[in-house]
């Protein structure tokens, strides 16, 4: 039992040593499960479930948004993700159960994607890259690689500030995922049931590299068009691009985007100018105008309590 026991301390110890060395160089942290997922449950599991055991990771009802970390308990997944030594202690404190860390992406100062190279189901996703950058016109320049347990490599690259990159999974080509704006990537050194993550030595002394254009471009949905006789000019072609990516929102998606653009906006300063814009996007998609309205005053909490870079 001893054995037992000494394994979860001496793998924590080592995630957390890990994870604060990823803070170092500004790289945004979470705690991970040997599952990969977030360690620490959600605080408000409880309070719309009769089950705490089935509830998701951040409670939502029509009449609000999900609370994204505003309430100032840790268990909001990646919205907990911080550069805060003290803070990241204090996670795994609270979790003690963890062998593993996240790195969140989208946010600043890397704008952190990642480009998740599966092996699983057949896939051959490293040709599939190759034969979309042949397509395409670019090339992946030298750049962090981390290994998986599955055979399977991450590559990070690093965005622009006024680019929002999305999740997807198998959008760009089969076995290729993406991790973008509220997402995250294990970090290397994490271990988890499958085995253990671990940085390429050949790229052990690379920083993120930038996307390449064209590939960004594949990365960023193209947007829905605005309602006729409407074409929202507040914040320049940064705000317009930030509607954009609202209006592009399907079912499931349209409160992490509307979030994830108000971040933005706030963070770039056209907030003030842009908040009607995004409110008119978020109920063109399906979202009610209080539902918008929230969200984005959840941003702004957000923006103003996050440390400086």
């Amino acid at each position: 039992m001893a054995t037992t026991d000494r394994f979860p301390r001496q793998a924590t110890t080592l995630a957390l040593a890990h994870a604060l060395s990823a803070a170092e160089r500004g790289l945004a942290v979470i705690p991970l499960s040997r599952t990969k997922l977030p360690a620490l449950r959600s605080p408000h599991r409880a309070e719309h479930h009769d089950d705490p055991r089935d509830a998701p990771t951040a409670s939502a009802t029509p009449a609000a948004p999900p609370c994204h970390g505003e309430c100032g308990r840790p268990g909001h997944g990646v919205y907990d993700a911080t550069t805060d030594p003290a803070r990241i202690r204090a996670l795994f404190a609270a979790a003690p159960w963890a062998t593993g860390y996240g790195i969140a992406c989208g946010l600043p100062p890397h704008h952190l994607i990642g480009v998740d190279l599966d092996t699983k189901s057949g896939t051959d996703s490293s040709s599939a890259l190759r034969e979309l950058a042949l397509r395409h016109l670019f090339t992946i320049p030298p750049t962090v690689v981390v290994l998986t347990p599955s055979g399977g490599r991450h590559l990070w690259l690093t965005g622009p500030p006024d680019v929002v990159v999305p999740n997807s999974a198998g959008r760009l080509a089969p076995g290729i995922d993406i991790r973008g704006a509220g997402g995250y990537l294990v970090g290397p050194g994490s271990r988890t049931a499958h085995g253990v993550y671990a940085a390429d030595p050949g790229s052990a002394h690379l920083p993120p590299a930038p996307c390449p254009p064209s590939l960004l471009r594949l990365l960023v949905p193209p947007p829905r068009p605005a309602r006729p006789g409407r074409q929202p000019s507040a914040g320049g072609a940064h705000g317009r691009g930030l509607i954009q990516f609202v209006l592009a929102a399907h079912e499931g998606q349209r409160n992490t985007r509307l979030f994830w653009a108000a971040c933005r906006a706030h963070e770039n300063g056209i907030a003030a100018e842009l908040t009607e814009d995004l409110i008119t996007a978020a109920v063109h998609t399906g979202l009610t105008a209080r539902e918008a309205r929230e969200t984005i005053a959840s941003a702004a909490r957000m923006t103003a309590h996050r440390p400086a870079s």
